[in-house]
């Protein structure tokens, strides 16, 4: 299956965020590695998008797009960085 890289968030979380979040730190729950979110391994042939860990391929973040909701879920992320202007 192939994947874009976390750049292909940025979109979706501007729905959400006021901020790009691509550039932010984020570390992972399944192997603790803390990499830019832009570093992901990013899926969309799903309902939704799916960002995975470079480095051991769980599942960081989903973002659906349902029209008149979207739903996000970080549970693949135990702390996001980001830095000030």
């Amino acid at each position: 299956m192939t994947h874009l890289d976390g750049n292909v968030l940025a979109g979706a979380l501007a729905d959400i965020f006021s901020v790009d979040l691509t550039p932010a730190s984020a570390r992972c729950t399944g192997c603790g590695a803390v990499a830019q979110l832009a570093e992901a391994m990013v899926y969309t042939n799903a309902p939704g998008i799916v960002a995975r860990c470079a480095t051991c391929d769980h599942v960081l973040a989903t973002v659906v797009d349902a029209g008149d909701r979207l739903w996000l879920s970080l549970t693949g992320l135990s702390g996001i960085e980001l830095r000030r202007a």
